[in-house]
């Protein structure tokens, strides 16, 4: 089964360069295959890329990953990341975007988790599936 990981990043990407924001991507800089400039790699082994047309040069976003250049203290540097090293992807002006599940989701194929049920309230009367 092909991941749904890279075309979620992909339709956001569109979404977000479609209402006119600047999409980021955040990665994880310590996946194999990464290639970024070691010095924006942050404490935490994460890196944040603007990843917008006005940033970038030749962008690429296939489903094995994300490339292009773009300029890092005015030096232009090639840049590719695999796409399971991508922890999420969203709008810099707002936030919205979304976020992987780090253990890949529930079918291990790089979509995002779903969340799990709450408690139910114990005041109210529930229903219960029985097989």
């Amino acid at each position: 089964m092909i991941p749904t990981r890279p075309y979620l990043i992909r339709a956001l990407y569109e979404w977000i360069v479609d209402n006119d924001w600047t999409p980021h991507v955040l990665i994880d800089a310590a996946v194999d295959d990464v290639n970024v400039p070691p010095n924006s790699v942050n404490e935490e082994g994460r890196v944040v890329l603007n990843i917008g047309p006005g940033a970038v040069e030749g962008l690429v976003m296939n489903n094995d990953g994300i490339s292009f250049s773009a300029r890092f203290g005015g030096v232009a540097t090639p840049v590719s990341v695999p796409t399971m090293s991508v922890i999420g992807i969203y709008a810099r002006e707002n936030g919205k975007g979304m976020v992987f599940g780090e253990d890949d989701g529930p079918d291990g194929d790089g979509s995002p988790t779903e969340p799990t049920d709450p408690k139910p309230d114990k005041t109210r009367p529930a229903l219960k599936i029985v097989k």
